[in-house]
């Protein structure tokens, strides 16, 4: 007996309900730099540190990755909003980059030096799943957040989105246990 065949927008409807964090991906090299915002990363490893990154392949800076074979991950905090919007948006290249303060770290890929976290990667492997690319991605240099509080933790939010809007997610107050 053969299953019903999901659509695209129940798919799509369902997985506004998983939360996910926000974050600007970006890349330098010969083919120029380039960036797009994605909820789709997460941890693949710790040994040997590794990320998996989704990109549609229809998006404009899409080559450029592949071209570049690195990136960094760039992890959004709550006041990353705008941020967040700019690399999403039509904005060319140029324009993107104005927003935000950026350095970089092993592999030359832009690193946000407000970031919440910064995962500077070479792209060791992708994969062609659908309408995406899969990086298989293995950091080599990471930049954590600047100490905010004395105790080596960052007082930001995270911004994270979920049913189709930005929300905030972080404790900017240490829990008190008795």
């Amino acid at each position: 007996m053969m299953k019903p065949m999901i659509e695209a927008t129940d798919f799509r409807d369902a997985m506004s309900l998983l939360a996910t964090a926000v974050n600007v991906v970006t890349t330098n090299g010969d083919s120029g730099r380039h960036g797009f915002t994605a909820s789709a990363v997460c941890s693949v490893s710790d040994t040997p540190p590794t990320l998996l990154v989704c990109m549609n392949q229809t998006a404009r800076s899409h080559d450029y990755f592949i071209d570049n074979k690195m990136l960094c991950v760039n992890v959004l905090g709550a006041q990353h909003e705008q941020l967040s919007n700019a690399f999403a948006s039509r904005l060319s290249s140029e324009e993107r980059f104005e927003q935000g303060s950026w350095t970089t770290l092993a592999t030359g890929a832009p690193v946000l030096e407000e970031a919440l976290a910064s995962f500077d990667c070479v792209i060791e492997d992708i994969q062609h799943v659908g309408t995406h690319s899969v990086f298989m991605c293995r950091v080599v240099a990471i930049k954590p957040a600047e100490s905010q509080n004395g105790t080596g933790a960052s007082t930001d939010n995270s911004l994270v989105y979920f049913n189709r809007a930005y929300h905030y997610v972080g404790q900017t107050e240490q829990a008190q246990f008795a």
